[in-house]
């Protein structure tokens, strides 16, 4: 997935952001209300994550809910991503304040990290309607553990491959562009192009030879992955 954390606790940010990107996320950061508009605007993302008390650059003291403002620009206009905001755990009006705004789900602080991952991927799936196992021929998804098989028996990719194959099964059966593949697996550290694209596609093609399984090229359009006929 691709994701906006923000939050303006440097230490609690670099854990987060560490222990996303560890799972295999892609993450944009923000630290303040002008920050998150800005990207949110830019930016598609599978999911956010939102620190409800964030500083405002023309109120640096302005506290609670702060972070709504955010959250309530985006809903304004028409933006669905799934939100996932932290709170105090003991705040009832920031809870309320962030559901009542359009948030998906809430996480009071202070949180386990396999919580967090769990929560997004809840949300996501919610909103996409996408299911914890999907499977396509013998290649089957396990979403919940983070784990492709083939026929009953593990399919180790690294992490770039896995992440693409992961698109193409989100869910199975659409046409992928490159340009969405793109925004999807980037972030704003590390873009991926066309032909880094090509080569993973041109790789993956390779590790599904025999599985009944194909990526499939539709010139123009993208990239499809179906069964193999026969």
């Amino acid at each position: 997935m691709r994701i906006l954390l923000v939050e303006d606790d440097l230490v609690l940010r670099d854990v987060v952001l560490r222990s996303l990107r560890d799972a295999g996320h892609r993450v944009d950061v923000a630290g303040s209300v002008e920050d998150a508009d800005q990207l949110w605007k830019m930016q598609r993302f599978d999911a956010v994550l939102l620190d409800l008390n964030l500083p405002h650059s023309s109120h640096p003291r302005s506290g609670l809910g702060s972070g709504l403002t955010a959250l309530k620009a985006a809903r304004a206009r028409g933006d669905r991503t799934p939100v996932l905001v932290l709170t105090a755990r003991n705040r009832t009006d920031e809870r309320i304040a962030g559901l009542n705004a359009g948030a998906d789900d809430y996480l009071g602080k202070p949180f386990d990290l396999a919580e967090v991952e769990a929560r997004l991927r809840a949300i996501v799936r919610r909103t996409q309607g996408t299911e914890d196992q999907v499977q396509v021929g013998g290649l089957l998804l396990d979403r919940q553990h983070r784990r492709f098989s083939v026929h009953g028996q593990p399919l180790s990719l690294p992490a770039r491959e896995f992440e693409v194959l992961w698109e193409l099964m989100t869910p199975a059966g659409r046409v992928v562009s490159k340009s969405e593949m793109a925004e999807k697996l980037s972030d704003l550290e590390d873009y991926l192009g066309d032909n880094a694209l090509e080569a993973f596609i041109s790789r993956l093609r390779k590790k599904l030879s025999g599985t009944g399984v194909r990526i499939r090229t539709l010139r123009g359009l993208g990239y499809m992955l179906e069964p193999e006929e026969g």
